[in-house]
């Protein structure tokens, strides 16, 4: 197996944030597991190499292609808040602003867990090895150790007070380590060992899930044994829309991301965007101003399903893509202001592509929000719980309000494009909001400039939103960008490879010579592992 960037295989490829964990699903892959086996292994595995980004206290989303049945499927496994949750749970300034960090930090930040149940469900609908068999390598390495990376260990610094402020012991995370040094999490190895045993309602209806909710409580939240033993997994099916004769699928409600990826794609198709000059002035004054519409409707119509009125046929209608695109005036910079898709009516983090020799493709996106979630991690468990209440809106009668059983807005998109009904490509990428625009500048790199996926990785990206401050990564020209300011666009340079645009972690199919390629993108720590056949790097 190789160590690089980039992987090519006949039979099995993960695309993974970690090199520990790529390999899992690369063994899972060659032990006669498929490609939802190998998912639910790197997402355990995950858990204990990324704690700052995701685990079991945390959820996500899965997009896939079932190669059997030859039909999409999406899992949605996103967090929810507590019962108790309401507008009113928070205390607020005269600016309307929450005092102190409770809405990001301690108790009152953190949404039911739903990355165990989600896992254990992806594994045992599709996936043909056993629980015990797919959670045994995640088990061993929380036991060994992962080695602490200069990524880890400056995410371990920047969150310590965050951690120390809601110390219990035995936090694995508190102690004085450097990098190279091994993070054990005995912990998290027993905790996992009884989910492996007894299944998910180990965590849900067992001793963890009263741990987890002591932990909470103890913390200012208010959580009872009916919020987890409550949680539920959505099956659903991906959102599925056009771009240039691919199709591309990618996450429903709650999730914003789909929508509006959907959304800038349709724009951007109303204009000759491979004919531009790659990061020219036009080509970046066009992406800013296409994501400021996108995220200023999503400000406006996006929130839980189950509790909101969604305009989603109007958003993602030709109809509407041709309004929003006759809008824009080439190098005129526009406030960020929705238009009205109800007209043409008839939802930090990290993620991992798999696809195995059947023709199963999986894309998974997993957060606990920010890095090291809420800094709660229950003692005896090993788990950092995330601070997803931070996804709510402040303030009531908004569609993101918070409400007790409601799910928080997200931008988590994990997608899948196909070609002919085939898959070509799985890709996905954390970031928080910055997702939407770094999936549309990926999909239009494949398609519009036909870039191989290192290249549509690698290149610098840009984005923009509502507060309209055009962001853009160092290797983009200054030349270029001064086109922009000239006209009267804030901006702000980035790092030339900046983690806050994403960490893309992809996979493209070849079907003239029955060989994948997987990528993964040098914002971070992740690699590419082909297993079986041929594993060369690029």
């Amino acid at each position: 197996m190789s160590e690089e960037k980039t992987a090519v295989s006949c039979w099995g490829m993960v695309a993974a944030a970690h090199p520990d964990a790529a390999h899992i699903g690369a063994k899972i892959l060659e032990q006669g597991g498929n490609a939802f086996d190998a998912a639910a292994a790197v997402g355990f595995a995950l858990g204990v190499c990324e704690p700052n980004a995701s685990g079991l206290g945390g959820g996500g989303f899965m997009t896939a292609y079932h190669a059997k049945t030859e039909q999409a499927v999406f899992v949605d496994f996103r967090e929810v808040a507590p019962a108790t949750a309401n507008p009113d749970m928070w205390q607020l300034d005269e600016d309307g602003s929450v005092i102190g960090e409770e809405k990001g930090e301690g108790g009152k930040s953190i949404c039911v867990p739903g990355e165990a149940a989600g896992l254990c469900h992806i594994q045992k609908k599709f996936g043909v090895l056993t629980r015990q068999q797919v959670m045994a390598p995640a088990i061993q390495l929380a036991k060994e150790g992962v080695v602490i990376s200069q990524a880890l260990y400056g995410d371990l610094l920047e969150n310590r007070k965050k951690l120390e402020r809601f110390e219990e012991p035995g936090n694995p995370y508190l102690k004085d380590y450097q990098p190279g040094d091994r993070l054990k999490n005995p912990d998290l190895a027993k905790t996992m060992e009884k989910i492996s045993e007894e299944g998910p309602d180990a965590f849900y209806r067992g001793e963890i899930g009263q741990a987890v909710i002591r932990s909470i409580n103890a913390h200012g939240g208010d959580f009872a044994a009916e919020d987890l033993a409550g949680f539920q997994v959505r099956d659903d099916v991906p959102l599925r829309g056009s771009y240039r004769g691919y199709e591309i699928l990618s996450s429903p409600p709650p999730s914003s991301g789909g929508t509006h990826i959907l959304e800038c794609l349709k724009i951007l198709e109303q204009f000759p965007v491979g004919e531009m000059e790659y990061h020219g002035p036009e080509h970046l004054h066009l992406l800013s101003e296409v994501f400021k519409m996108a995220f200023a409707d999503r400000a406006k119509y996006m929130g839980d399903p189950k509790f909101v009125q969604i305009p989603l046929k109007g958003i993602l209608s030709q109809e509407y893509a041709r309004t929003r695109a006759e809008s824009y005036q080439r190098f005129q910079v526009s406030p960020a202001e929705p238009d009205d898709p109800f007209r043409f009516e008839p939802s930090d983090t990290t993620h991992f592509s798999i696809a195995d020799r059947e023709g199963n493709v999986v894309s998974i996106t997993q957060t606990i929000s920010s890095f090291f979630g809420s800094g709660v991690v229950p003692e005896g468990t090993g788990i950092v719980l995330n601070c997803q209440m931070r996804g709510f809106t402040l303030g009531k009668g908004k569609k993101n309000s918070v409400e007790g059983g409601k799910k928080p807005l997200s931008s988590m998109s994990p997608t899948i494009i196909l070609k002919d009904g085939r898959p070509v490509a799985a890709i996905g990428t954390p970031g928080g909001n910055r997702i939407i625009s770094t999936m549309v500048q990926i999909i239009s790199n494949l398609i519009d400039f036909k870039m191989d996926l290192v290249q549509a990785i690698d290149q610098p990206r840009c984005y923009n939103d509502v507060p309209n401050l055009f962001q853009y990564e160092g290797r983009i020209s200054d030349q270029n960008v001064q086109t922009l300011v000239d006209h009267g666009q804030p901006v702000k340079k980035l790092k030339d490879y900046d983690r806050y645009v994403g960490g893309v972690q992809g996979i493209v199919f070849s079907p003239q010579d029955q060989h994948m390629t997987g990528a993964a993108d040098p914002r971070r720590d992740g690699i590419a592992v082909g297993s079986g056949c041929f594993n060369v790097p690029d």
